[in-house]
């Protein structure tokens, strides 16, 4: 197959498939082989996937051969968020992405082009769950009769991004490879957040530990008949969103990204490997939708303003790491991985700016805080016989989500994996690999919030491949 042929396939299939990810907003592994193995990828040839692991692996098969890699992967996150005895469980529970990659090594140089969905987050929490209790600015509590019975809006976030990625990668000497890639990104964003009139105008006032909000003149002008005493703010829900779409987000962005690696053959049995991905550089999010606001002026008001949402200077994180692959025996590999991952470096807040068609703004940030986070990658690949391989492996990270900043609608707080997986041989040139990873319970509470607490009950995250070599 032409490469140029494969380059028109895979963009066309460059749908927004967003990834519900482990490590943070990172996938805990990114192909099956790797993933099978703790996600360990940075010194070995693992396929196609290589491109985002490590792209020098990629050098690493035998020259004049390719490889087409077909992956499709299905996440299946179990959330539930709980307050004073109510518990809502988001009913996001399975969330599929499709990845493809051809790679190619002539002589010295390898080279190749894929797609992959890298990572990201996301609830769906419905328009009465508890999400939508709490108090309005003068201090009644939401839900307890006449109009504030019912707010009936939804809460849910969606956020996924992509990659596709043209890697090359040189044999300098012999035992020693070199790579990298220039990636196109692509991302989106859905997002209904409601939040109390208690909660948002603490963050107009300056007083909140989850964030703050400032309305421009225009917008401040007409919030001002909704505050206390001579009138009550009750909820607002900006309301930015595709709906059931899980392939399509409101509000998108492109963008770019760098990544540069090594391995090196130190001994007959044991490889090196290392890379760096740098910081990426996407276009702020912006898309279309509504700002809703439900208060008293005299009288019960329920407005929804149209305008346009920006998401300002959303960024994947720099993250490093090195990785050794050792041949124990022409039966046994045995590869272990470590990763940091510098979340604190954008992920101090999530900024969003509004502007209303008729005239008006609000710039509002919620705090993040993030830590930097700790990967460590620990897996085995046992050959049963020329046909099968088995997997298993482990992923042990920290949490980079601080408990007071800790939002619902983002629970990126998983921890721990352990993973398994095979791979099939039906042939020299067919065979197919499959990985399953088991992500134990995590709850945090937060007491900026009152005390609600997330917690992931379990995630069960799978990845299929078919490849054919050439």
């Amino acid at each position: 197959m032409k490469l140029k042929k494969l380059a028109v396939l895979i963009a066309a299939a460059g749908i927004s498939a967003p990834a519900f990810a482990t490590n943070g907003m990172n996938m805990e592994g990114y192909g099956p082989i790797a993933t099978a193995m703790g996600g360990a990828s940075y010194a070995y040839d693992n396929g196609a996937a290589g491109m985002i692991n490590n792209p020098a692996t990629i050098g690493l098969m035998k020259s004049g051969t390719a490889r087409l890699d077909i992956a499709i992967g299905g996440l299946h996150p179990d959330v539930n968020t709980s307050f004073m005895g109510m518990n809502a469980a988001s009913a996001g529970d399975a969330y599929y992405m499709p990845a493809a990659g051809y790679v190619r090594k002539d002589g010295k140089l390898a080279y190749g082009i894929g797609m992959m969905a890298q990572g990201g987050m996301g609830t769906e929490y419905g328009s009465n769950s508890l999400l939508n209790q709490g108090r309005s600015m003068a201090g009644t509590p939401l839900g307890t009769g006449g109009t504030l019975n019912s707010v009936g809006y939804e809460n849910r976030s969606e956020l996924g991004l992509g990659r596709i990625m043209v890697p090359l990668s040189f044999e300098v000497t012999d035992g020693f490879q070199i790579g990298g890639s220039i990636d196109y990104l692509w991302g989106g964003l859905d997002i209904r957040m409601v939040m109390d009139g208690n909660t948002l105008g603490g963050m107009m006032m300056g007083t909140s530990a989850l964030g703050r909000a400032t309305p421009d003149a225009t917008l401040g002008a007409a919030l001002a008949a909704f505050t206390p005493p001579g009138g009550d703010f009750y909820w607002a829900q900006f309301d930015f969103s595709q709906g059931s779409n899980k392939f399509k987000q409101r509000l998108t962005t492109t963008g770019w990204a760098a990544n540069l690696g090594f391995t090196w053959k130190a001994t007959p049995q044991l490889t090196i490997g290392g890379v760096y991905h740098a910081k990426t550089h996407l276009s702020d999010m912006e898309g279309r939708g509504q700002l809703v606001m439900s208060g008293n002026n005299g009288a019960n008001v329920t407005m929804s303003m149209p305008g346009k949402l920006k998401v300002i200077d959303f960024q994947w994180p720099e993250t490093f790491g090195i990785g050794l692959a050792y041949q124990a025996s022409d039966s046994l590999l045995i590869v272990a991985d470590y990763k940091r991952i510098n979340w604190s470096k954008v992920m101090q807040s999530f900024r969003m700016r509004f502007e209303a068609d008729g005239g008006g703004a609000m710039d509002a940030a919620l705090y993040q805080n993030w830590s930097d986070q700790d990967v460590y990658m620990i897996g085995g690949a046992y050959k049963v016989s020329p046909a099968l391989t088995l997997r298993a492996g482990v992923n042990l990270a920290n949490n980079p989500v601080p408990a007071g900043n800790m939002n619902p609608l983002f629970p990126a707080t998983i921890k721990n994996h352990y993973t398994f997986g095979f791979g099939y041989a039906f042939s020299p040139v067919s065979s197919i690999d499959f990985s399953l990873v088991h992500a134990p319970k995590v709850t945090v509470t937060n007491n900026n919030m009152g005390g609600v607490s997330t917690s992931h009950s379990q995630q069960n995250n799978w990845q299929f491949m078919y490849s054919h070599r050439f």
